[in-house]
């Protein structure tokens, strides 16, 4: 070669880099999604896949569905529909639980090219995408102050009204040191708070030794007191679990662990018997009320929270009122009020006596005015008294103030700059509403 030609060849532009390809990934429903979502993403950014910016094309959208109740189906329908307009030639990939439950109506929708109707067979989906190989976990929670990790999927419970164990059937729980490695990186990477979560997390270790003889159980609380050894200034919070679930191992776990918050979801769903019945339930409600008394026994001032459905068919309003009764007697922090939602493949959608639309949403009015009274009582508990408050944003109309939640998830205001954002901050309580507790420092 000559040295002409060797100088020109050296003057010659480089071929340009292939464009990252872009995505966006939407979610919708639980914390176990929203785990998952993240879990995708970090594999598509893993090979050469970047998020899409506002306004920009997206080459891949990711919908992660929910089917819990009507709204979630019309929810994620929507989306998809919104993300083919926005994101022209686009290809749209559906997971989740409404994808398992329809999938022959999820393809029919514009822009979706592939639909996972079980996330065992999402490895071989990405790898269609060019994704060779899939993380074990995650390793941040964009977004997020907080991040969840989801320890165990699937559920075996035949509840009349939940569709669930028919899109998640069976128990899968991952290896504790799996989840403990996970839990080390988002704590190494600056998440403050950990959130344990799962389809039904109280199931965690059923299925890796039933059946097996020599094997010795592992259980959640196993499991916390495994992940409380890590060390730092971090917390771990239980995302939910049944009452039948908590027993004398659990309490005496959760009473130990320094890292563990004091605040516990137990779904009550309803706090008549009678409908309890009807919904399949394994409790009734002066086990639940025992069960969570203990749990009050041996954690002070502990924070518990709940679900419950109103309007399931039948429900009459003695019925309710027992509800009502029910959750005055729980002291609940919150309630989390849903009305019925027939689920077509249950048993509860056929359910003679369907209570009407009007008077599901004039119960979930009433007993959302119990749960802002009772959440007002306990806020006002600690009103002196200091809270560990984890901040999670500014508050929108005081720039000189940050909102967070504390331990027991009591939604904290108080005096703070945009430095506190991701920091633990103590604060002393000075006010209390129905929606927070006002506190200075």
């Amino acid at each position: 070669m000559s040295l002409l030609t060797a100088a020109a060849e050296s003057l010659a532009p480089a071929p340009l880099a292939e464009p990252a390809p872009t995505c966006r990934l939407v979610t919708l429903g639980c914390k176990v999604n929203q785990y998952e979502t993240q879990l995708v993403k970090e594999a598509l950014e893993q090979h050469g896949y970047r998020e899409a910016l506002d306004g920009e094309n997206a080459d891949l959208c990711v919908v992660n569905t929910c089917t819990v109740t009507a709204e979630g189906d019309a929810k994620s329908r929507k989306i998809i529909r919104q993300l083919a307009r926005e994101n022209p030639g686009t290809r749209t990939l559906v997971m989740g639980c409404y994808a398992t439950r329809e999938p022959e109506a999820v393809r029919s929708l514009p822009g979706v090219f592939d639909v996972v109707t079980d996330k065992r067979e999402l490895p071989d989906v990405l790898l269609r995408e060019g994704v060779h190989d899939m993380p074990s976990g995650i390793s941040t929670f964009d977004g997020r102050k907080r991040a969840y990790v989801k320890v165990q999927d699937g559920c075996i419970l035949k509840c009349t009204y939940c569709i669930i164990p028919s899109v998640r059937p069976g128990l899968r729980s991952r290896a504790p040191q799996d989840i403990e490695d996970e839990v080390r990186r988002l704590i190494d990477n600056g998440h403050k708070e950990i959130v344990i979560a799962g389809i039904h997390v109280g199931h965690y270790g059923v299925d890796t030794t039933r059946g097996r003889s020599g094997l010795p159980p592992f259980r959640l609380w196993h499991l916390f007191r495994q992940l409380d050894r890590i060390p730092g200034d971090w917390r771990m919070r239980l995302s939910s679990i049944e009452a039948n679930e908590i027993g004398g191992d659990f309490i005496a776990a959760a009473a130990d662990c320094e890292h563990l918050c004091p605040q516990f979801h137990p779904a009550l769903q309803s706090g008549s018997d009678s409908v309890l019945v009807r919904m399949r339930r394994r409790y009734r409600t002066s086990k639940f009320l025992n069960t969570i008394g203990q749990l009050r026994d041996r954690i002070p001032d502990v924070a518990l929270t709940t679900d419950v459905i109103v309007g399931f068919p039948g429900e009459t309003e003695a019925e309710f009122q027992e509800t009502l009764a029910t959750c005055r007697e729980a002291g609940f922090m919150k309630i989390h009020v849903f009305p019925f939602s027939p689920r077509r493949g249950t048993p509860a959608a056929s359910f003679p006596d369907q209570v009407s639309p009007e008077v599901r949403k004039d119960r979930v009015r009433r007993l959302g005015l119990l749960e802002r009274e009772l959440a007002t009582g306990y806020y006002r508990r600690w009103l002196g008294r200091p809270v560990e408050v984890l901040v999670e944003r500014m508050s929108e109309d005081r720039p000189d103030r940050v909102r967070g939640t504390d331990r027991r998830y009591i939604p904290v205001e108080c005096p703070g700059t945009p430095d506190d954002v991701g920091r633990f901050v103590t604060a002393v309580g000075q006010a209390a509403t129905s929606e927070c507790l006002l506190a200075t420092r």
